[in-house]
């Protein structure tokens, strides 16, 4: 019986913890999959999805299937040509909603909420509708792509900077002036560095978001094809499984970003702390 206490006692004083090990366990359960399945040997089963046999091959030659590396390739420029685009105007619309008050301000934060709240389709669709009417409908590509990626990652960012200015506290740029740091010694020395994960974060945020899109840049591409829209066309006959080499790869670049930024931002701390 008090075996059974005791295990309830540790439960109960770890419930949170169990519970969180648990969703993270859920939420990576299809990262573990799609990496497993990227050493796959599918060549010779009908069903793709049924791991047969291990095999290198999809690794020593990630680009075998024809069109696959140009569209990840697409993918990569337009992601990260949207992600500084979007980052800076981003970055720049946040300081001026959290640190300025101006007419129209409450507006600005509705307008910058609604391609968030907006359906896909409706907004993909809508810029599909201004390119036509713009004259560039017989010139869909990469350019009218990135225009409607930095369309809606801009929102994302906005909130993420912001989220992140509206944390600061203003002591410490006040602090600084005073002790005779100019405005823009204080914003490099002092605003930007605490403000760096936030916009670091948006910009992951950004990219992801723009490597990922499919159902907006399905209607604006023309004849560009981007990384979601080849395994979309592959689905309908049968999806290579350097697909998953390509999701794995993004997967751990991805993390390998954040913990260099979380290792940084830690040894920053206990710098500072010292």
């Amino acid at each position: 019986m008090n075996g059974f206490s005791r295990l309830g006692r540790w439960v109960n004083d770890h419930l949170v913890l169990l519970l969180g090990l648990l969703v993270l366990v859920y939420m990576y359960i299809p990262n573990v999959i799609v990496a497993l399945m990227s050493f796959n040997d599918s060549s010779h089963a009908r069903n793709l999805y049924r791991f047969q046999s291990f095999t290198w091959d999809n690794w020593l030659h990630p680009c075998k299937p024809a069109g696959m590396c140009e569209a990840v390739g697409k993918s990569i420029e337009i992601g990260l040509l949207a992600t500084v685009i979007s980052t800076v105007i981003g970055t720049l619309a946040a300081f001026a909603l959290v640190r300025h008050r101006f007419h129209g301000r409450g507006s600005m934060n509705l307008v910058l909420f609604l391609p968030m709240a907006s359906p896909e389709i409706v907004m993909g669709s809508s810029l599909l509708a201004l390119f036509v009417a713009s004259g560039f409908g017989g010139r869909l590509g990469t350019g009218t792509i990135l225009i409607a990626h930095v369309m809606f990652c801009l929102s994302f960012v906005v909130v993420t900077v912001r989220s992140r200015l509206a944390g600061l506290d203003e002591n410490l740029e006040q602090a600084a002036m005073d002790l005779y740091a100019t405005e823009s010694q204080t914003f490099w020395k002092v605003t930007f560095p605490l403000v760096f994960p936030g916009i670091l974060g948006a910009a992951l945020l950004a990219f992801s978001l723009s490597f990922d899109d499919f159902i907006i840049t399905n209607l604006n591409a023309g004849q560009t094809v981007t990384f979601p829209m080849f395994v979309w066309g592959s689905a309908q006959r049968a999806v290579p499984m350097q697909v998953n080499v390509v999701g794995t790869l993004m997967f751990l670049i991805a993390i390998t970003v954040v913990l260099t930024g979380e290792i940084l931002s830690r040894r920053r701390s206990r710098a500072f702390a010292a």
